[in-house]
């Protein structure tokens, strides 16, 4: 176990051409891999719980005000609101363990971003995902993030197994999470549509809806695309 106050940090730093550059320290509990809500003293309007709240969302405003999720990606959805999605940049994300950089459009690399962010948010409907942000993988393509997703899940099942509970080998529960992410995404879209001109931070969300959407397709499918990995 680690101390309480140990944090584990991931760096994303965005380089563009013109010589400007942004970077986002995402820093986590090391035990919990929550990150702590931001302590903003003129916080949004469009963090509010109540504002176009997620019809899945089920949070209260009496004992949650604000939007833990919204919370967490206000900082990066403002730095990013004179951007264009589709311009090229050098994204570097640093963890403890390893470094990885990709020249690559805005849009995937504050995808990447915005992911690791919402799944480190205390929002119960992304707390299944949590396991994934020990293991981020920034860019990952769709079959990597299906390999993550799946064997996490299934690791999940063999702690509840030992803890003599039913397990779900038929992934059912985890198609189940995965429509309901969907409906989270288009609740976000909702959220901050109109805040500003840029499309770049709605087309990033996108991005993650496509690969949620994606991904209850594959599990529709029995993870075929998947099976020439083990063969026989």
């Amino acid at each position: 176990m680690t101390n309480e106050n140990t944090i584990y940090r991931i760096t994303y730093e965005f380089c563009f051409k013109n010589g400007d550059s942004k970077h986002f320290h995402v820093d986590l509990n090391a035990d919990t891999l929550v990150i702590a809500a931001p302590d903003l003293t003129n916080k949004p309007g469009w963090t509010r719980l109540d504002f176009k709240q997620c019809p899945c969302c089920p949070l209260q405003k009496e004992k949650h005000p604000d939007c833990p999720l919204a919370l967490n990606i206000a900082r990066v959805i403002d730095s990013f609101q004179n951007t264009i999605s589709y311009e090229t940049c050098a994204v570097r994300c640093v963890t403890p363990e390893r470094t990885y950089l990709k020249n690559t459009s805005l849009m995937e690399g504050l995808s990447s971003l915005l992911g690791l962010i919402m799944a480190a948010s205390n929002c119960p409907i992304m707390v299944l995902f949590r396991p994934m942000v020990r293991f981020h993988l920034p860019f990952s393509t769709v079959e990597e993030t299906t390999v993550r997703a799946v064997s996490l899940y299934l690791l999940r099942q063999y702690f509840i197994h030992k803890s003599k509970q039913v397990v779900d080998l038929d992934l059912k529960k985890l198609h189940e999470h995965y429509e309901t992410i969907q409906t989270l995404n288009t609740g976000l879209l909702e959220r901050i549509r109109g805040l500003h001109q840029s499309d770049t931070d709605r087309n990033a969300i996108c991005i993650f809806h496509s690969l949620s959407q994606l991904l209850s397709t594959e599990i529709d499918t029995d993870l075929f695309s998947l099976k020439y990995l083990f063969p026989g």
